[in-house]
């Protein structure tokens, strides 16, 4: 039996270990409990910890999850892959999506989020490793990407998100996130207006921090192993 409230405060211990060992400012970087497949008993845990940012992957088991806890000061992240049948789901009960690589998608939350005064926030999700297996649009695309994004309103791209190759040791993990860093730089320096690096899990989130990760995506090291 995972003792949650425990994993939480000994990963927020090391973060904010990390952010002094880095050179981070203190509260730089937020943790994200990855939420999926988890009861809401053990989403309340976490919140009872503390724990405010949950992500979550499957539209319709977060259903029951966001009814059920609506009256709680939740910030819910989808970070699955959008069918656009539920966009107008997220759209109205999500405050932030991680996994966008479609401006079509984006359209789609644009619309169906006119009803609500707040405006959703977006990380563009970059393969940055060019799998083709994976979701997520090329180095080279995202600032067409952005770009194409300016005209919805009731968007807020807040940065990107990037899910690397598994790498076993530390160095191969900071070499490839100092790749998505140096991108996020290069768009700040042209002058968007990005402020979130949202990267590293884990296996790997302590080599995210030293790169330059402002949201790390925590499952496992919370809940223990995902029920399958």
């Amino acid at each position: 039996m995972e003792n949650i409230k425990e994993n939480i405060l000994k990963i927020k211990k090391d973060i904010l270990q990390s952010e002094v060992k880095f050179s981070r400012k203190k509260n730089s970087v937020t943790l994200m409990a990855v939420s999926k497949t988890q009861s809401t008993g053990n989403i309340l845990e976490a919140y009872n910890a503390g724990q405010r940012h949950f992500g979550e992957n499957y539209i319709q088991e977060s259903i029951e999850k966001i009814i059920e806890l609506k009256d709680l000061d939740i910030i819910w992240h989808f970070i699955g892959k959008i069918q656009s049948n539920k966009a107008k789901f997220i759209a109205e009960n999500y405050d932030w999506v991680h996994s966008i690589d479609k401006i079509s998608t984006l359209e789609k939350l644009n619309n169906h989020r006119k009803s609500i005064k707040k405006k959703i926030n977006i990380c563009i999700q970059v393969n940055i490793d060019s799998e083709e297996t994976k979701s997520g649009i090329f180095i080279n695309e995202v600032e067409k990407f952005i770009e194409q994004a300016n005209d919805l309103k009731q968007i807020t791209i807040r940065g990107i998100m990037a899910i690397p190759m598994y790498q076993p040791d530390y160095d191969s993990q900071f070499k490839t996130f100092t790749k998505i860093k140096d991108l996020f730089d290069r768009l700040v320096k042209k002058g968007y207006k990005l402020d979130t690096l949202s990267i590293g899990m884990s296996s790997d989130y302590n080599a995210a921090i030293a790169a330059g990760s402002t949201i790390v995506r925590i499952g496992t090291s919370i809940f223990g192993e995902r029920i399958k």
